[in-house]
């Protein structure tokens, strides 16, 4: 592997564990949850949501390794990453303990109330 994917790989990892804020156990504590399981959009006749799937593999990847992550794990770690950093710019106004974008955001392991 090159040096600068090296560099992108472990840049990736480290943004991922900022974005990153819940426990695997908190997660899939939240991931069972009815509000977890009513936010989100669902892919190609799929009933579960695009990011509560991706909460169900954000577990697995907090509870990797580093050096046993393939690239097909940092690749979705990167999308992790994007889908935080754009959601929270879209943060409604007021208090957001009990909406749809604190609740998808969650499923992506970010808890923007912690």
């Amino acid at each position: 592997m090159a040096a600068q994917e090296q560099d992108d790989r472990k840049s990736t990892i480290a943004e991922f564990n900022e974005a990153v804020n819940m426990t695997p156990a908190e997660l899939e504590k939240w991931l069972g949850t009815d509000e977890s399981n009513g936010v989100g959009q669902q892919s190609g006749g799929d009933e579960e949501s695009v990011g509560h799937a991706s909460g169900r593999r954000i577990v697995e990847l907090l509870r990797t390794r580093k050096s046993d992550l393939s690239d097909d794990d940092v690749a979705h770690m990167r999308k992790v990453v994007g889908y935080v950093h754009r959601h929270i710019e879209q943060r409604p106004s007021g208090d957001v303990s009990d909406t749809k974008w604190r609740y998808s955001l969650m499923n992506w392991g970010h808890d923007p109330l912690k």
